[in-house]
């Protein structure tokens, strides 16, 4: 007979495939990476049986259970569920807790396909509270560092050249600014959670004991940090990565404008375009009340002119005028009190290169 499997850290580390026997509707508020839903019941089923169980109690639930999943249903569900075993011979089955449902499942492709196929010992919510554990070891036991910096100094491109980085604005799908979205959604923020758990995970058992994390406020778009990290970042040592002001201008623009149009044109095809200049218009005019009147008005004329210019010869000049002007007036007076008030934890100041050169030397030291 098929065993339970309790060593979730092999699950994580090793990308074991699984199969989220949970209805769609729970799969949706947070998941594993690389999971396949492949529910016992569907959204309205799980809903029916669920509040027979409360009316009538777990017996009647069961029954009805069986009678809404039965004949062609049946069978069309084993049949996916055996396909999946098939392909995954090394993965496992799973449900909310470990219980009834993928008991069932487990059941099913035994008696009806041949095969018997392991759960995961406590299911979804044990391996979630594995995860949640393992970033609060982390905070605990781990020497971090933030990377701190003017908007468009280029942070991101700094982590992307550390082995020790987490990408906190990667793993949340957006750039961290009012300006971050993507042309893509954000993941759930239980996804979220999931996905720097496991990069946590990973990273330590390759021997890093030292992370590299951008200085984030709690929330990342609509991701919001664990708060055993955002706690610790309030107290990490700090590094302040300096560009240019020309420097920074030219990587927004790449950065939020040229790349980004590329991105919404790939995701949307022809209306992509479009869609692009109403967020960046949207992103302006979410800052409007900080901004204030005169200068939102002026900065929104600018912006329209560059896109109307971009529209009409694809030229993006004209964005640098308006990106200078929130670098100038909104974004450096914000950002140079943050460093102010943050003044005693910075260790070290200077540019890219030096930046990196002294991050991997200070991980070399104490990894």
């Amino acid at each position: 007979m098929a065993t339970d499997i309790t060593d979730y850290r092999d699950i994580f580390l090793n990308d074991r495939p699984m199969m989220d026997t949970r209805a769609p509707v729970e799969f949706a508020k947070g998941a594993f990476p690389g999971v396949v839903n492949l529910p016992l019941m569907t959204d309205d089923e799980r809903q029916r049986v669920g509040t027979c169980y409360k009316q009538q109690g777990q017996q009647a639930a069961i029954v009805l259970g069986h009678e809404l999943v039965s004949g062609a249903i049946k069978a069309g569900r084993i049949e996916q569920w055996a396909r999946f075993a098939q392909a995954n011979p090394d993965g496992y089955l799973y449900c909310f807790r470990g219980g009834l449902r993928s008991q069932i499942v487990q059941q099913w492709l035994k008696t009806e396909a041949g095969i018997e196929y392991p759960r995961v010992g406590g299911g979804y919510k044990a391996m979630r509270g594995f995860l949640l554990e393992t970033v609060e070891q982390a905070v605990a036991e781990c020497d971090f560092v933030l990377l701190g910096g003017m908007t468009g100094t280029g942070k991101t491109e700094v982590l992307g050249q550390l082995r020790n980085a987490l990408d906190l604005e990667g793993h949340a799908n957006h750039r961290g600014s009012s300006f971050g979205k993507r042309a893509t959604v954000q993941p759930s923020n239980i996804d979220f959670e999931n996905r720097l758990a496991v990069d946590l995970l990973k990273k330590r058992a390759g021997g890093v004991e030292q992370f590299v994390v951008e200085d984030e406020s709690r929330m990342i778009g609509s991701c919001a940090l664990p708060l055993p990290l955002h706690k610790g970042m309030q107290t990490f040592a700090m590094v302040w990565l300096e560009d240019t002001v020309e420097g920074r201008v030219e990587r927004i623009l790449r950065d939020y404008v040229v790349d980004l149009c590329a991105e919404f044109i790939a995701v949307f095809g022809e209306t992509g375009y479009v869609l692009f200049g109403e967020r960046l218009t949207q992103s302006l005019a979410n800052i409007h009340k900080r901004l204030g009147g005169e200068r939102f008005q002026r900065l929104q004329a600018i912006l329209q002119d560059a896109l109307a210019e971009q529209t009409r010869s694809g030229a993006v000049d004209l964005h640098r005028v308006w990106i200078e002007g929130l670098l100038r007036e909104y974004y450096d007076p914000m950002y140079a009190f943050q460093r102010e008030s943050k003044g005693a934890r910075i260790e070290f100041v200077g540019e890219q290169a030096a930046v990196v050169e002294y991050l991997r030397e200070r991980g070399a030291l104490r990894g």
